[in-house]
């Protein structure tokens, strides 16, 4: 990459100083801190900067007019709310959000899956169930029906920290999944619905070899009820117990305790195999997105998802609020008209329920995503929605249910992201990749979570968070599908065993973070 530092101002072409993603743009994106006055050389002629321009954020490049369509991957990312003139710092000051009409062509963009031969398909290390279930990870967990035994839950796992473990190798831990809700709440519904999938589908998850069920006993999500209408089958390696009927806090930790013990023999009795990479489930994430987000790391993601495909696992992308404005491309690659309308049906649903909440669909980007560069949420979807790749979106799934289809696949979840990510492990997503621009720090027991830096200047200020550095295409010394392969290689590598950047600084049993939809009562 060319140092633009050490480039006096006359002599920048605009290949040098910015990133131009498609000839019918009509802005252009830095590649470093521009200052006032640059000259900027483009066929012949010379752009200069009317102001200050920071690395990712866009510059004009030719006159736009008030309520004029600006576009950026050749899609409009918003409309100017004043005239524009070549040269200009393009952001929220002049670029603003409207909704437009978008095409909505179901499934014309589907095309067959050039998937691989079964002999040519790669392989990982993991762990097979006795039920045949792939799990990348080996853990026991305690699982919580309501926040009220939080606490007794936290104190049970914390008696396994240290050495407790150590005659139990194989066994990667044993962690609290809690959360802030359970009672309170509606004993019905998309809310109620949302977390008995999120923690019936975290107890029966690959990962978790072994799991205790605990209540309080008077919540209105209630054991019992979880147990039966979620399918869990109690056995030697699946508990449930509440503290009330336990006889209060020291007991219930005490016999929570015991329980676990019992079950470390068997958790530890598993070995790694070779298995397919089809037996892989892929959740997508992207946070403290940047102008680079959807340059590098997201289409870089994307390709990885792509190879995944081919070789017969599956990808979930979520944050539906997030894909925003550039779902029509998506549903452009639908396999089946029903499909295509499933996901219609969630952006409208997403549109009703932030109305009625008195919020906007269009609320993002965040501070952080606006100081990276993004101005809109067309423009930050845009950039998101490249993670999905290029294959057909064989299926639609809501919030946390299980995801039986192989391919690339689509589930409904918020856009914050230890909401987002819980729902899709639940669903089964058994690794897990998270991009970044600004620097997400982000880990999610029991499944490790490989984040991806957009940009070089992160990934090194970052180092110890950051698993790849996908700035090196920025840099000039990769290329997507380069990128994208890297990225396939380490996944694997993750799921054989590699403790991820996350799993090593100890992040992921606070990020269990069911969508808590609907009243608190």
């Amino acid at each position: 990459m060319t140092d633009i530092s050490a480039i006096s101002a006359a002599a920048l072409t605009i290949e040098e100083a910015t990133i131009r993603l498609h000839e019918a743009d009509n802005v252009v994106i830095a590649k470093a801190d521009l200052a006032r006055g640059t000259m900027i050389e483009s066929e012949g002629e010379r752009l200069e900067l009317r102001g200050a321009v920071p690395h990712g954020h866009k510059i004009a490049t030719q006159a736009v007019a008030a309520g004029e369509a600006l576009r950026k991957y050749d899609q409009i990312i918003g409309f100017a709310s004043q005239a524009i003139a070549p040269g200009e710092h393009v952001h929220s000051h002049n670029l603003a959000f409207a909704d437009f009409k978008r095409d909505y062509a179901i499934g014309v963009d589907a095309r067959p899956t050039d998937y691989l031969p079964e002999d040519e398909r790669a392989t990982f290390e993991g762990i097979v169930r006795a039920d045949g279930r792939v799990a990348t990870r080996n853990y026991l967990a305690v699982v919580t029906t309501v926040n009220c035994s939080a606490t007794a839950a936290r104190y049970i796992a914390e008696s396994f920290r240290g050495d407790a473990l150590a005659d139990y190798p194989a066994v990667d831990g044993v962690i609290a999944l809690t959360h802030g809700s359970g009672c309170g709440m509606a004993p019905s519904g998309d809310g109620y619905d949302y977390l008995r999938r999120a923690i019936s589908g975290y107890a029966r998850h690959p990962n978790i070899a072994g799991f205790l069920l605990l209540g309080l006993g008077c919540e209105v999500n209630q054991v019992d009820a979880l147990v039966a209408d979620s399918g869990l089958a109690l056995d030697p390696m699946a508990h449930a117990m509440t503290i009330q009927q336990s006889g209060g806090t020291t007991a219930t930790v005490r016999e929570g305790c015991a329980r676990l013990r019992d079950m470390l023999p068997e958790a530890n009795r598993v070995r790694r195999q070779s298995v397919p990479a089809s037996a892989l489930v892929l959740g997508m994430e992207c946070g403290g997105s940047d102008a680079f987000s959807g340059l590098t790391a997201n289409p870089a993601l994307g390709a990885a998802a792509d190879l995944l495909v081919r070789h017969g696992g599956t990808a979930i992308l979520g944050e539906t609020p997030e894909i925003y404005g550039a779902e029509h491309l998506l549903v452009r690659r639908a396999a089946t008209a029903e499909v295509g309308r499933k996901l219609i049906e969630r952006v409208e649903w997403w549109e009703g329920y932030t109305a009625a909440n008195q919020a906007a669909i269009d609320n993002n980007p965040s501070p952080g995503n606006k100081a990276g560069g993004l101005t809109t949420i067309l423009e930050k979807s845009l950039g998101a929605a490249a993670k999905g790749g290029t294959t057909n979106l064989v299926e639609v799934y809501r919030y946390a249910e299980p995801v039986t289809a192989k391919g690339f696949v689509f589930m409904d979840t918020p856009g914050y992201d230890p909401v987002s990510v819980t729902g899709m492990v639940a669903g089964g997503a058994n690794i897990i990749c998270f991009t970044t621009g600004r620097g997400s720090v982000f880990g999610c027991k029991p499944v490790p979570s490989l984040k991806l830096a957009t940009n070089t200047r992160t990934y090194q200020r970052m180092a110890e968070d950051m698993d790849i550095n996908c700035g090196l295409v920025i840099d000039g010394e990769t290329d997507i599908p380069t990128m994208g392969e890297r990225i396939f290689q380490r996944i694997l590598e993750a799921a054989s065993g590699r403790p991820t950047k996350s799993e090593a600084l100890g992040f992921g049993e606070a990020e269990f973070v069911p969508w808590q939809l609907g009243a608190v009562l």
